[in-house]
């Protein structure tokens, strides 16, 4: 059934994302991170090369790694674990934190998994449950909310 003329009006106002975009994660301290818009998955998932739980004030925390450009410590408080099936069918207990993701001028809090994506092409991956009523996909472009940061420091050049 096709939505009502105003539901309409407010999908057409959404912004476009296209397939893989840039964002931040500000508060793991994360300035920038290419990630697949991915409608199919879920959840959101982040490359995490280690995961190491602790207690702080009397509260779980995960303590990961991420490689990006560099090597990155995070930390988070530990939102929950839940079972995840991946695309290849391959069952798994993740970590799961909430954190604020930038995309563009948007900053929202997304539920994030932690995994082993090293295999993988992107270092994260934002699910459907992340966007809804946020965003509409463009399958067939790429970059639209916006580039890459420029490097803080200039090449020289020979």
């Amino acid at each position: 059934m096709a939505g009502t003329g105003s539901e309409q009006e407010r999908q057409a106002s959404l912004p476009v994302l296209g397939w893989r975009e840039w964002c931040s994660l500000p508060d793991i301290g994360i300035d920038h991170i290419k990630v697949k818009v991915d409608t199919g998955a879920r959840t959101s998932a982040l490359h995490a090369y280690y995961v190491e739980r602790f207690n702080r004030d009397g509260q779980d925390w995960v303590r990961f790694g991420l490689h990006l450009e560099s090597d990155h410590v995070c930390e988070a408080q530990l939102l929950d674990q839940r079972q995840v099936t991946d695309s290849g069918g391959h069952r798994e207990v993740r970590n799961v934190i909430l954190t604020r993701i930038q995309l563009g001028k948007e900053i929202w809090p997304i539920e994030i998994t932690l995994t082993d994506r090293d295999s993988m092409r992107f270092r994260m991956l934002l699910g459907r449950t992340a966007i809804t009523e946020r965003f509409l996909v463009d399958a067939s472009k790429s970059y639209l909310i916006g580039k890459k940061p420029a490097l803080l420091h200039t090449e020289v050049k020979r």
